[in-house]
C-alpha cells in the first residue's frame, strides 16, 4: 500500500449510483458550502464523451467550478493511479483558495483508492495472461466469468462479464498467486490508514424501483440527445470500438447499434439493463468503504442538516 498524504482540511464526499441524482445535489451544495466539485468519475475524464457519461453541462461548470473532467483523450490510459494523483493535486489547490472540496461520482474503486491509498502492485503473470486471452478467444467471455464466480464470487459481483481487462486480469491474479483478488483487497482492507483526518462520506440511495425509473428514464433521454451522434463522431474522429473508453456503457451499446447487432429498440432496453445492473455494482463498491453515510436522496434537509453539523465542528 503507498504511504498515504495526510489531509486535515475537510473534504466532502458525496457518491451513490448513476442516475440517482448526484449532479443537482452536489451543485446545490457546493453553492451553499463554498465547495468545488472533483469528479469521481472514470468515464467524465474523457473528452468527447459528453452524452453517454451524463457529463455536466457547460452552464452547469461556469456556475460551479469541477475538476478532472475532459482532461483526456479516448484513447489515452487513465486509472485509479492516475486519478487519485490528479485528485490530490485539485484538492490542494482548492483548499488553497479557501475552499471545500466536494468528491461526486459514482466510480467507487477510485474513491476507496484515493481515501485508503493504492495497492502494493500484484506482479503480472505473462504466461498465464498469455493462456488466458487463448482462452478469451476461443470461448468466449461468459466461459471465463462463470470460471471467475466458481474461485472469487466476490470479484466476479463487481466485474461486467465484458470487461475483459478486469476479468482477465482477476483470472491472472488467482493463477499467479493461489489467492483470489479480493482476498488481495481484503488483507489491504486490514492495513488501510486514511488519509483524510476530517473526511465526511455521504452515500446517495432511494427506493430501487424508483431508481431504476430514473435510469430507464435517463436511457431515454441519451438517445434522444443523440447518443448515436456522439458515437458516430467518436468514429469518425479514429477511436475504435475496442478502446477501453469506447467499451463502457453507451458506448459499446450504440457500437453494436451502428453496426447492426441490435435494432433501436432492442438497444434501447439492453442499455437500460445493463446500466440497472451496473447500479447494483456501485452499491457493492460502496458498500465497502468504510464510514459512508447512507441517506435517502429525497431527505435533502437530512443531508444539508449534516454537512452543516460537520462544518460547524470543522470551524468552531
Amino acid at each position: 500500500m503507498s504511504s498515504p498524504v495526510s489531509i486535515d482540511k475537510p473534504v466532502l464526499a458525496l457518491v451513490g449510483p448513476t442516475a440517482i441524482g448526484k449532479t443537482a445535489l452536489s451543485l446545490l451544495l457546493a453553492e451553499r458550502f463554498n465547495g468545488e466539485i472533483i469528479s469521481v468519475d472514470s468515464m467524465q475524464v474523457y473528452r468527447f464523451m459528453d452524452i453517454g457519461t451524463a457529463k455536466v453541462s457547460p452552464e452547469e461548470r461556469a456556475r460551479i467550478p469541477h475538476h478532472l473532467i475532459d482532461i483526456v483523450d479516448p484513447d489515452a490510459e487513465y486509472d485509479a493511479a492516475s486519478f487519485v494523483h490528479d485528485a490530490l493535486l485539485a484538492i490542494s489547490d482548492i483548499h488553497q483558495r479557501g475552499k471545500v472540496p466536494i468528491l461526486t461520482g459514482g466510480t467507487g474503486l477510485y474513491l476507496r483508492s484515493l481515501i485508503d491509498g493504492l495497492f502494493s502492485e500484484i506482479g503480472h503473470f505473462l504466461e498465464i495472461r498469455d493462456k488466458l486471452q487463448q482462452r478469451l478467444l476461443l470461448e468466449g467471455s461468459n466461459k471465463l466469468h462463470e470460471e471467475l464466480s466458481l474461485i472469487d464470487r466476490s470479484s466476479a459481483l463487481r466485474i461486467n462479464v465484458n470487461d475483459t481487462h478486469r476479468l482477465l486480469r482477476a483470472l491472472e491474479i488467482y493463477q499467479g498467486t493461489g489467492k483470489p483478488w479480493s482476498e488481495h483487497i481484503a488483507d489491504h482492507q486490514l492495513q488501510r490508514k486514511s488519509r483524510f483526518s476530517n473526511l465526511l462520506q455521504i452515500g446517495l440511495t432511494c427506493d430501487r424501483k424508483l431508481l431504476y425509473q430514473r435510469i430507464d428514464l435517463r436511457t431515454r433521454l441519451m438517445l434522444q440527445a443523440g447518443l448515436e451522434e456522439e458515437v458516430r463522431d467518436l468514429l469518425d474522429r479514429g477511436y475504435k470500438p475496442e478502446l477501453k473508453s469506447m467499451q463502457s456503457i453507451g458506448y459499446r451499446h450504440m457500437n453494436n447499434y451502428i453496426n447492426k447487432v441490435w435494432e433501436f429498440a432492442e438497444t434501447e432496453t439492453i442499455l437500460a439493463r445493463d446500466t440497472r445492473h451496473y447500479a447494483k455494482r456501485q452499491y457493492t463498491w460502496f458498500n465497502n468503504i468504510a464510514d459512508l453515510l447512507w441517506i435517502d436522496i429525497q431527505n435533502q434537509d437530512s443531508i444539508i442538516g449534516k454537512i452543516d453539523q460537520w462544518i460547524s465542528l470543522d470551524f468552531n
